[in-house]
């Protein structure tokens, strides 16, 4: 029997994407895999449909968008219509679609078992923190889930909130695959003293960056916080160089690459996440970070974001502060000490298993393997 044939579609950089690298590792175990999406192929591929640079996928029509003309807006688009194209006379066991974005451009294709999504935010709310998003690009992207998304076979999410409020608002049932990082051979380290506390990710403003620098320098607790970001706003890295120059409790470092980023935040004690609920998908976080300092072996520290302290709260590798300020966060490091942040390493320890990306991966690997089984029936496209 030969091994049946996946499209997975995504307008990303696929190799630089980490949930996509993860999905296709394990999907390649099943599936005889084909791409498409920006840049070079992905490792492991059969096929690969690169889409040109120069079609970036939010390049659609302005006028037709605000005029409302949404189904010529979609097609029209460079990026889209170059995929067609290229896709043009194929046929598939199953398409994968990653985002919102790419389920109309999946449900073209001829495919003998269905269409699966994978919805990587809440994309009806995505920038709703900014007005002109909210006023002029929201309806469009309501009307590609209306229109697309709830004709998918299957549909998965990055977290029960955002699930519940797909099925909520477009009756959707999405299934849960976070985006956890992948497993690390690591044991937690003995607690230092000082208390050493760390900060990975990017340097925006909207991270919350000033205000964990501003809660270590006012804490009567003996602690140093280490910062890994890397530069995605230049201008406010350097305030925050400025910041830790001129601080003897806060050292700044060159990012590291992510292969090396479980080893490298393992030589700290407690992984620190304050991350504002600006718009709905903030509110609704599960990011990277939080997993990866599970995987580093250290405990977390976050704001009150109720999906990372649902997880964290269920198994006990950490707090939630009463606040996204500084001074909510200053209170809850004033009540820091070993024995506590000992108790916390321990149990990232026998959770780092269960929440590791290997193990969510089999969540698509199940999704699919439904459609599989169900009669093939080759009418899409």
């Amino acid at each position: 029997m030969s091994t049946p044939a996946l499209l997975i579609i995504s307008f990303s950089t696929i190799r630089a994407d980490a949930r996509l690298l993860k999905q296709i590792a394990r999907l390649r175990r099943d599936y005889d895999v084909h791409t498409v999406g920006y840049g070079d192929a992905p490792d492991g591929v059969s096929g690969h449909v690169r889409i040109p640079d120069e079609y970036p996928i939010w390049r659609y029509d302005r006028a037709a968008v605000l005029m409302r003309r949404y189904r010529h807006s979609y097609w029209s688009n460079p990026a889209i219509a170059a995929a067609m194209t290229a896709l043009r006379g194929t046929e598939w066991d199953l398409v994968l679609a990653n985002d919102v974005d790419a389920v109309g451009l999946a449900l073209a294709q001829r495919s003998a078992h269905g269409v699966h999504a994978d919805l990587h935010e809440y994309a009806p709310r995505q920038k709703e923190d900014m007005w002109k998003w909210r006023v002029f690009v929201a309806p469009f992207i309501r009307w590609m889930c209306r229109t697309f998304v709830v004709r998918a076979d299957s549909v998965t999410t990055v977290g029960q909130g955002i699930a519940e409020e797909y099925g909520r608002r477009y009756g959707i049932r999405a299934g849960v695959v976070t985006n956890a990082a992948p497993y690390a051979e690591l044991a937690p380290r003995p607690v230092t003293w000082p208390i050493r506390l760390v900060h990975s990710g990017a340097a925006l403003r909207d991270r919350n960056i000033v205000a964990i620098i501003d809660a270590v320098e006012a804490t009567s607790a003996d602690v140093w916080l280490s910062l890994y970001l890397t530069p995605n706003d230049p201008g406010f890295l350097e305030e925050v160089r400025a910041r830790a120059a001129g601080s003897d409790r806060v050292e700044l470092h060159d990012p590291v690459p992510y292969a090396e980023l479980s080893k490298t935040l393992n030589a700290h004690d407690v992984g620190v996440h304050l991350l504002p609920p600006v718009n709905f998908n903030n509110t609704w976080a599960l990011p990277n970070k939080f997993f990866d300092y599970v995987q580093a072996r250290l405990g977390v520290i976050i704001g009150p974001s109720p999906e990372m302290a649902r997880v964290l709260e269920d198994r006990g590798f950490g707090a939630v502060a009463d606040g996204f300020d500084a001074a909510a966060l200053t209170r809850l490091i004033d009540g820091l000490d070993s024995e506590r942040v000992e108790e916390w390493k321990q149990a990232a320890e026998v959770s780092a298993r269960e929440l590791s990306g290997e193990e969510q991966a089999e969540g698509w690997a199940d999704a699919l393997a439904a459609l599989m089984a169900a009669p093939p029936r080759r009418v899409r496209g």
